[in-house]
């Protein structure tokens, strides 16, 4: 059985290998080639002449990558026509389609889906609303026609898999068949991660580090928040703190802030790193940050947990269902205070053991073994449906 996966993700493409920055390695795509014998990947994609050493292989026995035409700026416009044939032709030969949304060539597959009546799933992973509306000005506009079509689309899909366990069906409900489950890929987590943790609280005594992993050029993923924060605790003398950055991206908007607020000595920019990479640095972070205002369920904070990491965040979509209420604040212009409170509660061994012990417990519903049957067996389902659809279309030619 032929699958179509659409979704705007950019595949890296060097000597004929593809390549992810971590988002749809070859270890996820083989969540669908476990159930599916061909894939097809309908993408944007990049030729790169030097590989980079924080991309991952995405190339995987069973899938098929199809480039479709970037048509997602005014530049590249007049490249619709050709990416919705290039999306026409793969969806009409497919038995069936998941489309991860939201994303430009997901809402075209799903729409090519409807009319060539091939059956199709939609993996709900955030919500439009939230990242176009905290972006710009020109996303302010755009943000309530995506709402609209993302609700539209979500409610009349037969099969939808949300990664949030309440907010994003709060916000997108369906009238098809529906699971939650999170796109977080963790490993056995181990009791010695835990035990390693404590000891570094324990005898921990100076530098505090901070540790957020997300894009460096986009404003709604909140770091400028927790920069802004740093200046309000060096107001009252406290300086002990060192916020890192893990991420890809133009970094100039969140330096010109911590210069602003003179605490550029106290922010430090990693750059991006490959994601086995990631766990090693966070070996060296006391406390984990999602400070965004766009998000589904963030796998960066959930891998964070894993690494028995406190943390605290922003009252954005999944955030608050993975971490205690004690520790969110709200998505305001003025949250600094409310930052600097938490910081402050943190500042406090017990309160980080206490924490630090709940994050790894919680941590380990998202392991491979749990959610993997989970989402296993809801594609097996969506299979079945597709193929009894099939036999019903061949008897009625």
């Amino acid at each position: 059985m032929r699958l179509v996966f659409a979704h705007d993700h950019i595949f890296y493409k060097h000597e004929e290998r593809y390549y992810s920055t971590g988002g749809l390695s070859s270890d996820v795509l083989q969540r669908y080639t476990n159930v599916f014998k061909e894939v097809v990947i309908l993408s944007r994609q990049k030729e790169i002449d030097v590989y980079q050493d924080n991309l991952t292989l995405a190339s995987t026995p069973g899938v098929r990558f199809v480039e479709v035409p970037n048509f997602k700026n005014w530049k590249n416009l007049n490249q619709i026509i050709s990416a919705k044939e290039v999306i026409r032709k793969e969806v009409l030969s497919a038995d069936s389609l998941i489309a991860r949304l939201p994303s430009s060539i997901g809402n075209l597959a799903v729409k090519e889906a409807i009319k060539q009546d091939v059956p199709y799933l939609l993996e709900v992973v955030a919500c439009p609303w939230d990242s176009l509306w905290n972006h710009s000005n020109l996303g302010k506009v755009i943000a309530p026609f995506s709402y609209s079509r993302m609700k539209k689309n979500v409610k009349k899909a037969p099969y939808v898999l949300y990664v949030t366990s309440e907010f994003l069906q709060r916000r997108y409900p369906t009238e098809g068949i529906s699971t939650n489950c999170s796109n977080v890929n963790l490993n056995l987590i181990h009791q010695e991660t835990q035990k390693e943790r404590l000891k570094r609280i324990e005898t921990s005594d100076g530098k505090i580090v901070l540790g957020t992993t997300a894009a460096l050029n986009v404003k709604s993923k909140g770091q400028q928040y927790i920069i802004k924060a740093l200046s309000k605790l060096k107001e009252k003398g406290i300086t002990n703190y060192e916020y890192q950055l893990v991420g890809a991206g133009d970094n100039s908007y969140l330096k010109t802030i911590a210069e602003k607020y003179n605490v550029r000595n106290q922010v430090k920019f990693i750059g991006p790193l490959k994601h086995n990479k990631v766990f090693e640095w966070l070996q060296d972070v006391d406390i984990y940050i999602q400070p965004s205002r766009q998000e589904g369920l963030p796998r960066a904070l959930v891998e964070a947990m894993s690494m028995a990491l406190p943390a605290f965040g922003a009252n954005t979509a999944g955030i608050p269902e993975l971490l205690d209420k004690e520790f969110i604040f709200r998505n305001t212009s003025y949250n600094f205070d409310e930052i600097l409170d938490i910081l402050l509660k943190l500042n406090d061994k017990k309160v980080l053991k206490e924490q630090s012990k709940r994050n790894f417990l919680e941590s380990k519903k998202y392991q491979f073994d749990v959610l993997g049957k989970r989402r296993n067996d809801f594609f097996k389902d969506f299979k079945n449906y597709s193929s009894i659809r099939k036999k019903k279309d061949e008897i009625n030619d």
